[in-house]
């Protein structure tokens, strides 16, 4: 018996009295200078402010802290069981949609940096219905956990923007009949996957095809109509005949205008992601632009304004291409503006937009157009005024079309008008 070494709990015993002492210390300073205050106030005799800080000592150094009595949060997280291991980790990593893994009380327990910036708000220890509060989301983590089993869902979040997801959660390792539950077990992952790009592209080859028929359906029936009046009453009518000929063939140029700009804008598409290669002097483009349009200037009785300021500088660009874009901005400043009016037409050396190096502007002086009508100017079959765009002979395609050819170029497009000033538009390109 005497070669039991009983120092070993007293040492231990002193250790821990120290440390809660080394804990409580400036509680104990504090009270202390209180007491001292109230003694020399002669508020307390020396006996009571002694006895008074006696009581407060004991009771700092020989009460357990709550953070020995409560085990925290942090240690149960640090129990394998709870926390995913490090090959886990690094696959969620490697996803490019964000991962976030989960336990059965639905507790995140990772995430990656995927998850991390679609879902700034989740932390880790928390539960996922304190940041994701969606029914749909948190139904199918909870029906996967309940079948131990992958279960799969979709749901919207309004704020702060329209947003669509996908979402798959599935157990990390399935739980086999007769075979002991692993630490793997407990835990469940959950991907989402945005799709709204997704369902914004439907959406819009939806309205592309509804808007495409709608606008052919109209001059068809048409001419179908006028068809039906030449081949009936009409038949022996030679005014009414001349007349309704003359509409017919203004309806079949409609028509044809549509099928082409349509034609135009799929063989761009097609083309989007291979950037031209060829040398192109985009001052002789404008200069042939301009002698191509003369008939509807003379027309329009409108005074265009050039001015080059390139000396010859030469760009990587599709002439054809070009062309259409320059065409394509100038008829429109002409039919959109003033009649009379003034259309300027500049080409200048890029020098305040990084990565761009010549700037092509097409200036208008006509009505403007309000400020919530140019983001969506460049939208398929957007107008802003539909029956004077199709008096006008417009298709609602040329500055989608406009649009497609400067994203091919690696360009950018800069729309700017103010009602009863005017509209102008930028193309900036590389060389």
């Amino acid at each position: 018996m005497s070669g039991l070494d009983t120092s070993a709990p007293k040492r231990s015993l002193t250790i821990r009295w120290r440390d809660r002492f080394y804990a409580a210390r400036w509680v104990l300073l504090a009270c202390s200078l209180v007491f001292l205050v109230l003694y020399v106030g002669d508020l307390l005799t020396f006996v009571q402010a002694a006895l008074s800080f006696g009581i407060i000592f004991l009771a700092a150094i020989a009460v357990p802290r709550r953070a020995v009595l409560v085990p925290s949060v942090r240690n149960l997280d640090q129990q394998p069981s709870l926390w995913p291991d490090t090959s886990t980790k690094r696959f969620a990593e490697a996803l490019a949609d964000p991962c976030l893994i989960v336990d059965r009380r639905v507790i995140l327990r990772y995430r990656n940096d995927a998850a991390a910036g679609e879902f700034p708000s989740t932390s880790i220890g928390d539960p996922l219905s304190f940041s994701l509060r969606n029914p749909l989301l948190l139904n199918t983590i909870e029906k996967a956990i309940a079948e131990n089993d992958r279960a799969t869902g979709e749901y919207r979040e309004t704020v702060p923007a329209a947003s669509w997801y996908q979402v798959s959660a599935v157990p990390l390792e399935v739980q086999k009949p007769g075979v002991a539950p692993t630490e793997r077990t407990n835990l469940f992952v959950v991907t989402i996957v945005n799709q709204t790009e997704q369902r914004s592209l439907d959406q819009m080859r939806a309205d592309f095809v509804a808007n495409a028929s709608h606008e052919l359906r109209t001059p068809l029936t048409s001419l179908m109509g006028f068809l039906d009046t030449l081949m009936g009453p009409a038949a022996n009518d030679t005014k009414a005949r001349d007349h309704f000929l003359g509409i017919m063939r203004g309806q079949a140029e409609r028509m044809s205008r549509l099928i082409d700009d349509l034609l135009s804008l799929s063989r761009i598409e097609l083309r989007q992601h291979k950037r031209p290669t060829s040398k192109v002097d985009l001052g002789n483009l404008v200069k042939e632009s301009i002698e191509m349009l003369q008939p509807q200037i003379a027309e329009s009785q409108a005074i265009l304004d050039f001015q080059n300021h390139l000396d010859d500088l030469q760009v990587t660009g599709d002439r054809n291409e070009l062309t259409q874009v320059i065409t394509n901005l100038i008829e429109n400043a002409i039919k959109y503006g003033d009649e009379g009016g003034k259309v300027e037409v500049h080409l200048d050396k890029e020098q305040s937009r990084a990565n761009f190096d010549v700037r092509l502007t097409v200036k208008d002086n006509g009505p403007g157009i309000p400020a919530e009508h140019v983001p969506r100017l460049t939208e398929r079959f957007y107008r802003v005024d539909v029956e004077s765009s199709r008096r006008k002979k417009g298709t609602g395609l040329g500055l989608a079309i406009v649009k497609h050819i400067v994203n091919r170029h690696r360009g950018a497009l800069d729309i700017s008008s103010v009602v009863g000033e005017g509209t102008q538009i930028s193309v900036y390109l590389p060389l």
